[in-house]
């Protein structure tokens, strides 16, 4: 199994960070998100499920993403997701902004991608911290990136 628990101070109004997670704008943080639709949205958000599409190199693998929890305070924000990926991983991801000022949000990325089959479990080991940690600081500079670019933009 991988974790990551990683955090960075985005100069961005807390709102316009959480802005690039609505299902509106997923794909501005997540560009290979090839599709990012709707199945059922609850009430509370909590047990809503979305059918997503990602694709890498050639390949699009389409998989179910259920919020498994949800905050939305004026100085908190957090959504906690998971999904299994090619009946090989067990993926949890979760994003929280906190509030520092009216122009600054601490943005922390935590998860884990377990391997549920001999497959998954090689193919982890395989890839290695190394190059998950580079997954991890990628999304959060295109996260920062991009709130920064949307800030600019208003």
């Amino acid at each position: 199994m991988i974790t990551w628990n990683e955090e960075k101070v985005i100069s961005v109004n807390i709102e316009k960070v959480w802005n690039l997670f609505s299902d509106e704008n997923i794909q501005r943080i997540m560009p290979n998100v090839v599709e990012h639709t709707p199945i059922e949205k609850k009430e509370g958000v909590v047990g809503s499920t979305y059918r997503q599409s990602y694709k890498e190199g050639r390949r699009v693998e389409t998989y179910i993403v259920e919020t498994l929890g949800y905050e939305n305070t004026e100085s908190k924000k957090y959504l906690h997701i998971g999904f299994t990926l090619g009946k090989a991983f067990e993926i949890e991801t979760a994003f929280t902004l906190i509030k520092i000022d009216e122009t600054s949000t601490r943005f922390i990325y935590t998860g884990q991608n377990k391997g549920i089959n001999f497959l998954g479990k090689v193919m982890l080991k395989i890839a290695g911290d190394k190059n998950n940690n580079k997954v991890v600081q990628d999304f959060m500079d295109k996260v920062e990136e991009e709130a920064v670019n949307e800030s600019a933009s208003v």
